[in-house]
């Protein structure tokens, strides 16, 4: 029998319902409490009327060093699947595909199947039972039913150690709409699906109304709960500032008060309360300390021309990219994760504190980083939550501290305030990291130049610590009293919820309308009009699918359609470009511009330009949009354009030959239609400033950008040359054809 078959609730009046399959509980003063360590005692950690932390403390310091290990790492592991992860046939290492008799749990020996890590996974009920494992990511996407099955599944084997701790499966965000990108956006259309994070920023913008990322948030918190997910590694703080960044759609846009005002909103809603997490609240991990926006000419630290972070304007770090972080630190956000990076001091600007005095430029990864994590976001910002690592720091992504080992690079993030490594599989490293302390492993063995002896080994003094944080959220989330959930309530909750119409009103809220030539839209006359559409991917095999979606999606308008292009009424042409790839780096700058094989420069792993070149393409096709406009107006006709930003794109290739434009940040298809045919006037306005063209952002022979990467759009003119700028001071913003600049809060309306 399936766990979800055989839970046993215990009602407490006025306290928490207690929820077991197998652990055994305890009756004391009229109350019903969970038996964690099966003794028959009620002690401190049974006890739900303590505080979550005293109670932490109280388990942590009964635990084992096994136990202990098992909590400080996380690492992927999905529901049981016949189809294979990430690309890969089902099956482990030697071949064979095995579930657990529930054919929930995936029970094969997994290797190297993280692009973070190469780490050899044993099965979900080894990895549970016998390496203490109690923290996974969730990278798949299963209906809600087989999530609560799973999810109850894994608290079962939980139970079935010397104390039950609940597990706790962390994922991405699954309620906004987008293309699959591994590490990123792993889930679409399960739950309510509302459009991508700057959609819902331009709502916000539009409507001038944060209630919009408040209701994003309850919705979140009331159907995660409901599936029995109670943390996530969401949202993005960062603030946009080069253009070229890869991650760019994962954030609230380009401006750090924006950002702030939905934080404000969204970390309560989401957690619970403005005190923290509640029992019926889900855990946010905020990400990427201390801003991931400041990229050198946007590469990315996921690879090694991206890990450094440049602040090439005074004051930067504190004038713009750790604003946002504030409703974390006041509302007691669960974790906050801190990015790849290392700060740069060469490439950078004088940078200040919260205290007012000069950052202590320490060059290595910001989660290694002790001024970074204890100084600037401990004491001078406040946070009292933990530290969750981003995935691979003690693998790939290790920058600045490539000179020690995976047990020495442990060591030093747990030592210097990470409490959760991500997608690491570490424990056995970490007992070397202990083990190292005393058994004279460094009388052989230098210890690596700048570290002490200290620093890279692992004492139980700090490996408890990160437990008891991280066991405080668990008690504070009330996993321990009621970690089951009701599969059917779990449908209930997602699959027939009503925040699914919620989630299309910001759809359409989420639409910017960029140019309306001589009125073209509203369209309120269709009879004997005709329609040509077409879509433009980043492949020609990726546009003929999607145009057959949209020609099929378009009919369901009562229009009339036509496949030849001339003859047509009105074309709309729908272009959502891509750029790069997350995970490796492109031969050289990410390439924002609209265009089909364009030859652009090599760059060095140092970031500067070679002589050498190759093609991009971002919108395989994007050179017919002028032949077809030509032929529309030829014919009378109006072109309506439709731009997906998930990045801000030069669209120069497109706007000029479109009588009407339209922006959305993966905004549904049909909330373009209500625009397009007045059943929704547009509100929405820009997030972020789309830049002018190749000059703005034009990189010199030393890696220097001409605009300064640390610097949001809008701020960016202040630092370009003066010969730049038009009769209006602008430089960096693209300005169409009507004389409208596509700069952050710029939307027209009907």
């Amino acid at each position: 029998m399936k766990a979800s078959e055989q839970i046993r609730v215990f009602h407490n009046e006025n306290g928490p319902d207690i929820t077991t399959v197998s652990q055994p509980v305890i009756e004391a003063d009229g109350l019903t409490f969970k038996d964690i360590d099966g003794s028959g005692e009620l002690k401190v950690f049974d006890d739900w009327r303590v505080d979550p932390e005293t109670r932490a403390k109280a388990l942590a310091k009964e635990m084992s060093t096994e136990e202990k290990l098992g909590q400080i790492f996380v690492t992927s592991r999905n529901p049981y699947s016949t189809e294979g992860f990430m690309g890969r046939p089902a099956g482990g290492s030697d071949g064979k595909n095995i579930s657990d008799e529930t054919g929930l749990l995936d029970e094969n020996i997994l290797e190297n199947v993280s692009i973070f890590a190469g780490y050899k996974l044993p099965g979900t009920t080894e990895a549970i039972r016998q390496d203490r494992m109690r923290n996974f990511i969730l990278r798949t996407n299963p209906d809600p039913e087989r999530l609560t099955d799973w999810l109850n599944q894994l608290q079962l084997l939980a139970e079935n150690n010397d104390r039950f701790i609940p597990v706790m499966v962390t994922t991405n965000s699954r309620n906004e709409n987008g293309k699959f990108v591994f590490g990123m956006n792993e889930s679409t259309g399960v739950f309510p699906t509302w459009p991508g994070t700057m959609g819902i920023a331009a709502a916000v913008l539009g409507e001038n109304n944060t209630g919009i990322a408040k209701e994003f948030g309850e919705a979140i918190r009331k159907e995660w709960n409901a599936a029995g997910l109670r943390k996530g590694y969401m949202y993005m703080a960062d603030v946009v500032s080069d253009p070229r960044w890869q991650r760019i759609y994962g954030t609230f846009g380009e401006n750090p008060e924006l950002i702030e005002s939905i934080f404000e909103e969204l970390v309560p809603a989401v957690q619970g309360s403005k005190e923290g997490v509640t029992t019926d609240g889900v855990s946010l991990t905020i990400k990427h300390w201390p801003g991931g926006g400041a990229r050198e000419n946007g590469f990315d630290p996921h690879y090694k021309e991206g890990q450094w972070n440049v602040y090439q304007t005074e004051n930067s770090l504190e004038n713009y990219h750790t604003k946002g972080f504030g409703p974390a630190v006041r509302y007691n956000a669960g974790s906050i994760m801190p990015y790849y990076a290392k700060p740069s001091k060469e490439k950078s600007a004088s940078q200040v504190g919260k205290d007012g005095k000069e950052i202590n430029w320490i060059p290595v990864g910001f989660a290694f980083n002790d001024y970074m994590i204890n100084d600037l976001l401990k004491k001078q910002h406040g946070f009292k939550g933990y530290i969750n690592s981003d995935s691979g720091i003690i693998d790939n992504m290790g920058w600045g501290v490539e000179a020690l080992d995976r047990a020495e690079r442990i060591a030093l993030a747990v030592n210097n305030g990470v409490d959760l490594i991500s997608e690491s599989y570490g424990i056995e490293y970490a007992k070397e990291a202990m083990a190292r302390a005393t058994n004279g492993y460094y009388d052989t063995h230098p210890i690596p130049e700048g570290y002490t002896l200290e620093q890279i080994t692992l004492g139980d003094e700090a490996l408890t610590r990160a437990v008891e944080r991280t066991l405080t959220e668990k008690f504070a989330l009330g996993m321990f009293e009621n970690p089951y959930r009701d599969p059917k309530g779990s449908v209930e909750a997602i699959t027939e919820s009503d925040d699914w119409a919620k989630a299309m009103n910001v759809h359409r809220q989420s639409v910017v309308l960029l140019k309306n030539k001589n009125n073209t839209l509203p369209v309120v006359e269709t009879e004997g009009k005709l329609f040509y559409i077409e879509g433009f991917d980043q492949t020609a095999e990726a546009s003929e699918k999607w145009t057959a979606a949209l020609r099929e999606e378009l009919a369901k308008e009562n229009v009339t359609l036509t496949d030849d292009y001339a003859k047509a009424d009105y074309a709309i042409l729908m272009v959502s470009p891509q750029s790069g790839n997350y995970f490796s780096a492109t031969k050289g700058l990410l390439e924002i511009d609209l265009c089909d094989k364009k030859v652009v420069a090599d760059f060095s792993e140092e970031g500067k330009p070679l002589e050498t070149t190759h093609e991009e393409t971002t919108a395989a096709g994007i050179d017919r949009v002028k032949t077809i406009s030509e032929a529309v107006h030829a014919n009378g006709g109006r072109v309506i354009g439709t731009l997906n930003i998930t990045m801000p794109w030069m669209p120069g290739n497109l706007e000029p030959f479109c009588d009407a434009l339209l922006a959305g940040f993966d905004t549904y298809t049909s909330a373009y239609y209500d625009v397009i045919f007045n059943r929704f006037a547009p509100v929405g306005k820009m997030p972020i400033t789309l830049s002018k063209n190749d000059e703005v952002i034009a990189v010199n022979k030393d890696g220097v950008c001409i605009s300064h990467n640390d610097l949001p759009g809008y701020a960016k003119d202040a630092y370009l040359p003066e010969e730049m700028k038009d009769e209006n001071g602008k430089a960096y913003a693209y300005r169409d054809s009507e004389g409208n600049y596509y700069e952050y809060g710029f939307g027209l309306r009907f």
